[in-house]
């Protein structure tokens, strides 16, 4: 089951099991339609009328403490599928960041 709350992501595995464990996943900005539009852009780039995602990736980076504009769906997927997994059986309760350093300029 997942859930998903203000840019974070729920993960509850094991229920049916009846071992369950829940993770909590902080998101940076993801490459998604909701990123890779116009209002989004004028959110970085309000000096512009009509900002363009080349305008925008001026700003992206400064959100984040590695220099990047965003991370990829892929990438917050596969920590999912790992904290599914039987190879994070013994990892429950965490409050991971998938953020590219966000959460250090905070």
């Amino acid at each position: 089951m997942t859930g998903r709350v203000a840019g974070k992501v729920a993960l509850i595995t094991g229920a049916a099991r009846g071992q369950g464990r829940s993770h909590a996943i902080h998101l940076a900005n993801c490459n998604t339609d909701m990123l890779q539009h116009e209002d989004m852009y004028r959110q970085f780039r309000p000096d512009l009328e009509h900002p363009t995602k080349d305008d925008a990736m001026l700003g992206f980076p400064a959100l984040q403490a590695i220099p990047v504009p965003w991370v990829e769906p892929a990438d917050i997927s596969q920590l999912m599928v790992f904290l599914a997994s039987d190879e994070s059986r013994y990892i429950t309760g965490q409050f991971i960041a998938c953020d590219a350093g966000g959460h250090l300029k905070i």
